[in-house]
């Protein structure tokens, strides 16, 4: 969670339309200034517009009329009212997302964080190359180590311009799964969860194995993020690191089966 210390407000704000309809409503005022919170809130987790408490805890409509000091009923009938007309929209997993959060959020900043982002990714390959120069002054042959720099520089950024498109296609490939399988293509916040597990994992082909625990959620039916993360943890303490130690263990780890008929009993309780 970046610390965003303020958002932008359109001093058009109250000649929009749906402000101007919300302002008819009884308790108007108080729907408003939730919508303001609301607001504040998602500059506060800064995530592409999203609110929550932490990562994998959003909000339920109780949690936000204690940080909101205001009435559940009243939150409860401001966030279908902010959803119906479009202001904001509610994931399966509970997630808030402000729409159009562009409008909303300090576009400039986010820029300079990339930017500064850039910069840093600069300064390491700037290091990686002086190491590399560093490797070929061992020679004692000026005109040998100048040109094997050179071509040790070339060499490595290729080799970093390989893996960054590679890793570019392997994150297209899980995030495109996610969103036309019916995990929840406005859940931001799962999906990048998810893809922690390409760098935070003992999985030879990350990728691979995301996919996998993907398939198998959605040959099961259960579409949301702590089942997928429940088959990866349960195949990393199995000590199961590749698609093909996956099939040669069989169609799926008996713990992993258990999990899912847990599961299923679960989201058999629930309406949705």
């Amino acid at each position: 969670m970046s610390d965003v210390k303020w958002i932008k407000l359109s001093t058009h704000m109250f000649d929009d339309e749906k402000i101007r309809v919300i302002e008819q409503m009884p308790e108007a005022d108080t729907i408003l200034i939730i919508w303001v919170k609301l607001l504040s809130q998602a500059g506060k987790t800064n995530a592409s517009g999203y609110i929550y408490l932490a990562e994998n805890i959003p909000y339920t409509e109780e949690m936000l009329a204690a940080v909101f000091n205001r009435p559940v009923n009243v939150v409860r009938m401001a966030l279908k009212t902010f959803e119906s007309f479009g202001m904001i929209s509610i994931d399966q997993e509970n997630y808030i997302e402000i729409c159009n959060w562009e409008k909303h959020q300090n576009v400039e900043g986010l820029d300079k964080i990339r930017e500064q982002t850039r910069k840093r990714v600069a300064k390491h390959r700037k290091k990686q190359r002086i190491e590399t120069n560093k490797d070929s002054n061992d020679t004692g042959n000026d005109d040998v180590t100048l040109r094997n720099a050179t071509d040790k520089e070339l060499e490595l950024d290729k080799e970093l311009d390989k893996e960054k498109d590679k890793e570019n296609n392997v994150v297209a490939v899980i995030v495109s799964f996610w969103d036309n399988n019916g995990f929840g293509f406005n859940n931001i916040q799962a999906k990048e969860s998810l893809l922690k597990w390409l760098d935070d994992s003992n999985f030879k082909e990350p990728g691979d194995m995301i996919i996998k625990a993907l398939e198998i959620a959605s040959a099961s039916n259960i579409r949301n993020l702590r089942y997928v993360e429940g088959i990866l943890k349960n195949w990393e303490n199995s000590n199961i690191l590749t698609v093909e130690e996956i099939e040669s263990n069989g169609k799926k780890p008996k713990k992993e089966a258990e999990k899912k008929d847990k599961y299923e009993d679960m989201y058999d309780d629930m309406d949705f």
